[in-house]
């Protein structure tokens, strides 16, 4: 599995989505899931997944599938 797929993959776990969903317009309080608890359960899927330790900001700046993307990148992980 790749990297986007994995990334990908926590989305679909952390808000109940279909696989077949498409997860990338997702910005935060887009849907009903992600609320503040749905965002929570999503950071630590993504640091459980990638071996991460997120920092408060950017668990504050994560705001939607793109600009997670772009976070995530900083701490090396290439998608």
């Amino acid at each position: 599995m790749t990297n986007v797929e994995k990334y990908t993959e926590c989305f679909v776990k952390a808000f109940a989505l279909r696989d077949d969903e498409d997860v990338r317009p997702l910005e935060y309080q887009s849907i009903a899931q992600w609320d503040s608890a749905g965002h929570m359960v999503l950071m630590a899927l993504i640091e459980d997944c990638f071996e991460i330790m997120l920092e408060t900001d950017d668990i504050i700046d994560f705001s939607s599938f793109e600009k997670g993307r772009e976070i995530i990148k900083k701490y090396e992980v290439d998608l």
